[in-house]
């Protein structure tokens, strides 16, 4: 099963979306501690409507917790950054994938950045006028590339 990762997730209502398109694409969703919100918040449960009650939902500590528990291959990780050197369009994304993303204001932790260098995806912009687009919208845009092999009609 493709996974998406909010690695520090600050903004509920973005959680929350991210967890209905979880739902909708039968992915799991994994937050990464320190959340900038509660599980509980109003916000949260708003933006994944009444969906959230489906969202197979996991929790780590850390990043290296997450990283000791689910000792991911390298070629189940995509990491996600504006800067990224390759386009999301590019690979073969594995039914076991793990879709990984930072934080809204600073995205992916310097180390995370530095530990997968080489596993940093972006999504392709037209213009300049924008340096990235909302985290919800990124996650969907990522998630459906990752699993568009695997619908049939």
């Amino acid at each position: 099963m493709t996974s998406i990762v909010l690695v520090h997730p600050e903004i509920p209502g973005n959680t929350g979306a991210v967890g209905r398109t979880c739902v909708a694409l039968d992915m799991e969703l994994v937050l990464i501690h320190p959340l900038g919100f509660e599980i509980s918040d109003k916000k949260l449960k708003r933006s994944g409507l009444d969906y959230w009650q489906h969202i197979r939902l996991v929790e780590f500590r850390s990043w290296h917790a997450f990283l000791e528990e689910r000792a991911p291959r390298a070629d189940q990780l995509f990491l996600f950054e504006e800067f990224g050197a390759k386009n999301f369009y590019e690979p073969e994304y594995p039914e076991d994938a793990y879709l990984v993303f930072g934080r809204e204001t600073k995205g992916l932790p310097q180390a995370i950045i530095e530990q997968h260098a080489d596993r940093l995806f972006k999504l392709p912009m037209r213009s300049d006028k924008v340096r990235s687009l909302n985290l919800a919208n990124t996650v969907a845009a990522a998630a459906y590339q990752a699993v568009k092999g695997q619908f049939t009609g």
